[in-house]
This record gives structure tokens, sequence and C-alpha cells, in this order.
């Protein structure tokens, strides 16, 4: 299952803003260094880097397409292919982002507390996740999955399960001094009718179902999805899509 850097970077003002309103969230000051885990394309990172411009910036992500895109981007900052999974920093570090990236990974109850003891005494952790298992986009793509002529290769696929705030509460408050935890809702209008949350979702829900089907299945398998979509985000008045987006924040000092 492999990332793409440009179907990724489609909709990137609206994958961004959602690591602005994180990092602002931040608490404020000078720091020395900054990791950004699971950094994409780089989107992330700059946001890290324009918060914290005197700080040592780096990336880490599992995808060599993703590494690559960053790397063109902002040439300064030092990316590393690798798994987040299992990453350790050589030295404790003031913050670690994690920007839409710690969902895909299981076990959190063992990952961030984990993450949290590579930071130094002061450090923050910040973590993004989307919290939208439940909505429309995803619950289609398991009913077509399980539907479909495809059943046996991927009726069976599912993302690792999301969690609860009181979960990641009582998850980090033992190890964390301060543990500050929201939900939000974003509203993105998107050009495109239903295709346009099509393409959305192929960067990165819609992966672990394509990347099982050949071609001619992805198409089909595209088709009955565009329907669904067409049915569940109807067009607003100006013709765009409002695609409900809620995600989780976790800030959590040590």
């Amino acid at each position: 299952m492999t990332w793409s850097a440009a179907q990724y970077s489609t909709f990137e003002n609206e994958r961004t803003r959602p690591v602005r309103d994180l990092v602002a969230a931040l608490p404020p000051g000078s720091i020395d260094t900054a990791v950004d885990l699971g950094c994409g394309p780089g989107n992330s990172t700059q946001v890290l880097a324009e918060r914290y411009p005197k700080a040592k910036v780096s990336g880490i992500d599992s995808s060599q397409d993703m590494i690559d895109a960053a790397r063109q981007r902002l040439p300064g900052i030092d990316f590393t292919l690798g798994d987040i999974g299992t990453w350790t920093a050589p030295h404790s570090v003031d913050v670690i982002l994690a920007n839409a990236s710690l969902q895909w990974l299981p076990d959190h109850a063992v990952l961030y507390p984990h993450l949290v003891r590579q930071l130094r005494e002061g450090g923050s952790l910040a973590i993004q996740t989307p919290d939208n298992l439940d909505e429309p986009a995803h619950r289609q793509a398991r009913e077509i999955a399980s539907k479909g002529p495809w059943a046996e290769k991927i009726g069976a696929v599912r993302h690792p399960p999301r969690h609860t705030a009181s979960f990641y509460y009582d998850v980090l408050s033992p190890h964390c001094r301060q543990v500050d935890i929201w939900r939000t809702t974003y509203y993105h209008p998107l050009m495109g009718g239903a295709q346009a949350v099509v393409e959305w979702f192929k960067g990165s829900a819609l992966r672990p179902f394509l990347a099982a089907l050949d071609a001619d299945e992805q198409a089909d398998f595209l088709q009955y999805y565009l329907q669904a979509m067409a049915q569940d985000y109807p067009p607003a008045a100006d013709g765009k899509v409002l695609l409900p987006f809620p995600r989780l924040f976790i800030v959590a000092t040590r």
C-alpha cells in the first residue's frame, strides 16, 4: 500500500488547516528541537518550522514519494525514510508533531506513552487524528467493499479503531503534567461535486481498499463509490460539496 504525494496534496489547503490549529495550541516559547512524525509531503513540517524558526526541525515518513516531495519543498530540513511506529529519538526532543499519521498505527495505549518518553521535561506531544470512521465516506467504503464482486479481497478491510478523548486522557495523564484534548469538525467546501469527495479519500481512507484491487476492479469500485458519495454529499446552493470532517486534537506536555 503506497502513498502518493501528488494525490494527497490535491487538497493541501484543507488538509493543512488542522495542523495550523494544532501547532498554534502548543505552549508559547522557543524550543531547540522538533520532529514531525508522518511528515507526508512536508506541509505539516513547514507549519512546524514557521512556528519555531530557530529550532532544528526534522521529518520522518514511511513513504519515499512523500519524503521526496518534502525534500523538494523544504530543502533545508532533514527528512528521513522510516517507520514512525518504531521511532525512538536519539536525544530527547522539545516537540513531537504527529498530524493525521498515528491513526494508521495500532496499540495507542503503548505508542502514546512511548512518544511522551522521547520528550524532554516540559516538552510537548501534539497529535491530530481524523475521527470520521462513522462518516458516510467511510461507511460506504466498507459497505461497497463487502457487497461487491471483490468482497473476498477487501470485504474484511478495516482501518485501525479510533478511540475516545477519555481513552487518550487516561493513557497520557499519568505521564504528563497537562493534557489538552479537543474535537473539531471542519466543513470543507469542495469544487467538483461528489467526484471531489472521491478524490479526497483516494489520497487517504480508500488506499487500503484500492491497494488490493487490479486496475479494472479499482475503476468499478470507484464508480460505485462515486454514486454513493453523490447521494450522501449533495451539492450546496453554490454547487460546491460541503464535506464534514471531524478531527481529534491532543497537546500533551510532559
